[in-house]
């Protein structure tokens, strides 16, 4: 009689030696070893996996938007758009993230807490080059990264290119021009409100079916930050409940200090100009 619950009656193969498994395509050997708790408390797993996992998303939503802004660059933006609408999915995959991590209590960070030293978030590389791609630049933010030429050769790099935004007002400046203080500026420096921009996109906004593509783009760009508002303020809520009005590990003011990430904004005359329509 066959045994139905036999794997290999399904012509499933048993037998791995010599060719590339699971594992080894994933490389799960060294990610799996990758968590080291430096104190003996059962809650710091959760703690590390959860800052990991978020620097994994964060590779992953560089690589689409490095790719979405060379898109946008060539003049393709069908493409641009899947990758910038995947960017949003993996900042929500971030947010509920923040879920699990809520699970811990004060009392149960604190017992390893010291053991973080002078760690933080503030201090992840990949979290600034996504928001200095995005747009929010200060290069005050390089000196975090000034011990590791390499991470700091990265992110200078970055600050000489064009931002994702920067990219956009290229788009509809060939549509709409826009002054030359806008388009000759320092990519270097962070993004200031416009009137001028918010005048070209809210042509844009007022006939849709005339600029479709930059109306979608534009819409986009509002889709993927309102998903990283989100994940501040998630951050923001999930750091107060677990330690309060302490100050981060970093040094940093805590609390204090990511509600005023919470009043940036990545495209102000996208959000700005709807009071208007």
């Amino acid at each position: 009689m066959t045994d139905s619950t036999d794997p290999a009656q399904h012509g499933v193969r048993l037998e791995y030696r010599g060719v590339m498994t699971y594992t080894d395509y994933l490389g799960l050997d060294p990610i799996l070893v990758a968590q080291r708790p430096v104190t003996g408390a059962h809650d710091e797993m959760l703690f590390l996996i959860q800052h990991q996992t978020s620097e994994l998303w964060m590779k992953l939503a560089i690589h689409e938007l490095t790719a979405a802004r060379a898109q946008m660059a060539a003049g393709d933006l069908r493409p641009a758009f899947k990758m910038l609408t995947r960017v949003s999915r993996i900042f929500e995959q971030m947010n509920n993230a923040w879920d699990v991590l809520r699970t811990m209590t004060p009392a149960e960070f604190n017992q390893f807490r010291d053991g973080l030293g002078q760690s933080s978030g503030f201090q992840s590389h990949q979290y600034r080059l996504i928001e200095f791609m995005l747009g929010n630049r200060n290069a005050q933010m390089l000196k975090p990264h000034a011990h590791r030429p390499d991470l700091l050769a990265a992110l200078q790099a970055e600050l000489a290119q064009p931002s994702l935004y920067d990219g956009a007002l290229r788009l509809l400046h060939r549509a709409h021009p826009l002054p030359d203080h806008v388009m000759a500026r320092d990519i270097a420096q962070p993004w200031r409100a416009d009137p001028a921009v918010q005048a070209a996109w809210t042509v844009v906004y007022r006939a849709p079916e005339t600029h479709w593509e930059l109306y979608e783009l534009a819409e986009k760009l509002v889709d993927l930050e309102d998903y990283f508002r989100r994940w501040r303020f998630n951050h923001v809520t999930t750091v107060e409940r677990v330690i309060g009005f302490k100050r981060g590990t970093g040094g940093s003011g805590g609390v204090s200090y990511l509600r005023r990430m919470l009043e940036v904004e990545l495209f102000p005359e996208l959000w700005h100009l709807r009071t208007g329509l």
